[in-house]
């Protein structure tokens, strides 16, 4: 879950509670004086209805029961020995109600929720030996929530989502923006700087990374420089060195094994170059296929074990260049350390491009596989003898993070290595 969602959350699960409490707390202390009120309400009906059939003219008592019923809702019975009674619900409200009224009424006094099927409040007093029932209108024991409540709720609910997608979006956005410039200098590339704006400690992050980021591309930008220079200053006494090994007359033995040092010394230079130059190539739409088959007879040209096994994949943007040096760095690491032939491939998987260099060498451990990624890395076995500078798989795992995909060493099955480029498509 993402920060964003998860602040949402969390903040909306918060304020809901917040709100929650606060409305169960007013019911709690508003229901002292609202069960007052009722009960006052209620002793005030009894005792208005007793006073009114005990003092009322007979001939009109009929026509006073019929006035207060239609005007105020209240209905009057006389009990009977037959009468079917259904019991008030066990309520904190209505508890508090009952004892008041008994306390002012008597403690005899009864109540019901429903007389022969009639639902209301029903309470019973007496007038000499006669027990009478007074029915008041359950609403006003039951107060209903209506559409202004449901509004103000929604409205509730509303507000606690716009605040907590306010603070979340405030808390992650900068978070965000601070995570994709991250991830495009572990690319290698320069991330425009950062906006120093938002709460102070935002602030002093955005101000930090944008320092670090201009002091990285400073640093990248020196070391491309000092390596130029030295490529420039290395490549001339190179080149008289050929030139004097030409004229030297030396046997034919000798010259070969030195010429094969110069070439070394070279093929070194240029991979100090390519690492410090990074790949800044822009990715154009281009046909991957047609690459690894010319990159495959270049090397058959030269008479080395390099084939083309399959290939299913279409045309897809990406740096030609870029992928043609780390072709050609996994292809040379290969024939440096596996006598057998080797065999490239490539095929469409889950939205990306994989492209696979197979060998039949000795293969890598499993444990070193990601270590011999780092720069000025080799295997202990392999530091002496066979060249190289230990930035040939550093070269091609930074091509691979340039294309939104990774460099993989595993063991080939029958043995050997297989040196799996991904590509994002």
């Amino acid at each position: 879950m993402s920060l964003f969602s998860r602040s949402f959350l969390l903040i909306a699960l918060l304020i809901l509670a917040s709100a929650a409490a606060t409305v169960q707390l007013y019911r709690l202390y508003e229901r002292e004086p609202r069960a007052r009120a009722l009960a006052q309400q209620t002793v005030s009906i009894v005792n208005l209805t007793r006073a009114a059939l005990v003092n009322a003219d007979p001939v009109l008592r009929r026509n006073l029961l019929i006035e207060i019923n239609e005007r105020e809702g209240i209905r009057l019975a006389p009990a009977t020995a037959g009468e079917n009674l259904q019991a008030l619900p066990e309520r904190p409200l209505l508890e508090l109600i009952i004892g008041r009224v008994r306390a002012v009424l008597g403690s005899d006094t009864r109540f019901a929720f429903a007389r022969d099927g009639v639902r209301g409040f029903w309470v019973s007093f007496t007038i000499d030996e006669d027990e009478y029932w007074v029915m008041l209108p359950r609403e006003r024991f039951e107060p209903r929530l209506g559409l202004e409540w449901l509004g103000a709720g929604l409205g509730l609910l509303a507000l606690a989502l716009a605040g907590a997608w306010l603070i979340a979006s405030t808390l992650s956005r900068p978070l965000g923006a601070i995570a994709a410039a991250a991830a495009e200098v572990g690319r290698g590339s320069a991330p425009a700087p950062l906006a120093e704006t938002g709460p102070r400690e935002m602030r002093t992050v955005s101000r930090a990374f944008n320092r670090m980021a201009g002091n990285l591309e400073t640093m990248e930008r020196e070391r491309a420089m000092v390596l130029a220079g030295i490529s420039h200053d290395l490549r001339t006494p190179l080149s008289r060195l050929r030139l004097a090994l030409e004229m030297s007359g030396a046997d034919k033995a000798s010259a070969e094994g030195m010429g094969a040092d110069v070439e070394e010394i070279d093929k070194v230079i240029a991979q100090f170059l390519s690492f410090a130059r990074g790949e800044d190539e822009p990715q154009v739409e281009n046909d991957l296929t047609a690459l690894i088959r010319e990159i495959a007879q270049n090397y058959r040209k030269r008479e080395q074990p390099v084939s083309v096994t399959g290939i299913e994949v279409s045309a897809f943007r990406f740096a030609p260049l870029a992928i043609r040096r780390a072709l050609t760095n996994l292809i040379d690491n290969a024939l440096r350390y596996a006598p057998g032939p080797i065999e490239i491939s490539a095929r469409a998987q889950d939205g990306r491009v994989v492209i696979e260099v197979a060998d039949r060498g000795p293969g890598v451990p499993a444990d070193e596989a990601e270590r011999l990624k780092r720069p000025f890395t080799r295997l202990d076995e392999s530091r002496s003898g066979l060249g190289g500078a230990g930035l040939g798989l550093a070269i091609v795992d930074r091509i691979a993070r340039a294309h939104g995909g990774q460099l993989d060493l595993a063991p080939r099955d029958g043995g050997g290595l297989a040196a799996r480029l991904s590509l994002s498509a």
